[in-house]
């Protein structure tokens, strides 16, 4: 077994004490770094960028190449577990993701089953292994799923960036439907996961992307619960060693205290919310982890530094936070603010874990 040589990432999550504040970007790996274009350029298209567990990790370890990022996370897309339930997931040119047959009709939704991950997702599990084996112990890996709501909302509606009319509907008119759906996808978002730890994700990370959409009575019974439900059934170890997950509801501050009840090590927050104040709620319940405006890196790097010491001052002294970003980086970043960034965390975050934690 291959020995951590930053384990920084880990402790934060497990409020350990650390001697700086972990970074990662979502969407480290992505449109914004030149050479992700052009490997993405060479495997032809998105999916099949994806569906290569050579490119995968090609991609994976790109942004850790340019940055001292504290974790590499996973490159593979939210929608690989409904694409294995058949529903025929593509990418149109502009348009994000898209699948050839939503499930709009009782018989489909009855129909679904849980994908086997050594199967039909065997490509993700053979991507997990030859990052985790390329990483050599430089940084954890971080796995992630979308969450059943997330991925019901793409299932239903078909698309992404719609006005959730489709599900709404199916939510309010036939609710029990969408439960069926939700249940299903629990199963297999707990299936997937584990089957990344068993293949070497040291961290896993649920997106729940459009729990925000929902109402408040609504985001208990058809996003919460269904993610308690997969924290309840996940590995919180592998070889002996804890494995912390992580909960991210975009728009998700209403329910910060019942988020963190679910059992989760971590609860991701958008940039919405104050992270000092998130934490005086949660206590020492749960790690946090965020919540820079990824538009904050349009600016100067001096404004980023700036901005980076606000959040490092209001979540204050102590562990338990990872600096990240409150949604994925924008493909417009130039690279040279994403390095900013993190030379600022790393820096400045010193004075906040001199004393005891």
């Amino acid at each position: 077994m291959t020995i951590l040589k930053n384990d920084t990432l880990l402790r934060a999550l497990l409020k350990q004490p650390v001697e700086y504040t972990p970074v990662w970007l979502m969407r480290q790996a992505g449109r914004y770094l030149a050479e992700y274009n052009a490997t993405r350029a060479r495997a032809g298209d998105f999916l099949s960028l994806c569906k290569s567990p050579a490119f995968a990790t090609e991609v994976t370890l790109q942004p850790l190449a340019r940055f001292p990022l504290d974790a590499a996370i996973l490159f593979s897309d939210i929608l690989t577990i409904p694409d294995a339930m058949g529903l025929g997931l593509y990418f149109s040119q502009g348009e994000g993701p898209m699948f050839e047959r939503p499930l709009r009709n009782e018989n489909e939704i009855h129909a679904l089953s849980v994908p086997d991950p050594a199967a039909e997702l065997r490509y993700v599990m053979d991507a997990v292994s030859e990052i985790r084996k390329a990483l050599d112990g430089r940084v954890p890996l971080i796995g992630f799923s979308g969450s059943p709501f997330t991925l019901a909302c793409y299932m239903v509606e078909g698309r992404g960036g719609t006005e959730f009319r489709e599900i709404k509907t199916m939510l309010y008119q036939r609710p029990e439907l969408l439960h069926h759906i939700l249940g299903i996808n629990a199963k297999a978002v707990t299936t997937y996961l584990n089957a990344q730890i068993e293949s070497g994700a040291q961290i896993v990370m649920i997106f729940d992307t459009w729990g925000g959409a929902l109402s408040h009575a609504a985001y208990r019974e058809f996003s919460l619960q269904y993610m308690q439900q997969i924290i309840a059934g996940l590995k919180r170890q592998h070889d002996g060693i804890p494995v912390p997950g992580i909960v991210f509801t975009k728009g998700g501050g209403l329910w910060l205290e019942a988020i963190a009840d679910i059992g989760c090590d971590a609860v991701g927050l958008d940039w919405t919310i104050d992270i000092g104040e998130a934490r005086q709620r949660v206590g020492m319940k749960v790690a946090l982890q965020g919540n820079l405006d990824p538009s904050v890196l349009f600016a100067s790097p001096e404004i980023i530094t700036a901005e980076v010491k606000k959040i490092l001052t209001s979540y204050g002294n102590g562990s338990g936070h990872v600096f990240n970003l409150g949604h994925g980086i924008s493909q417009f970043t130039p690279p040279e603010n994403a390095a900013a960034l993190v030379e600022a965390v790393h820096t400045l975050s010193r004075e906040f874990h001199s004393g005891s934690t």
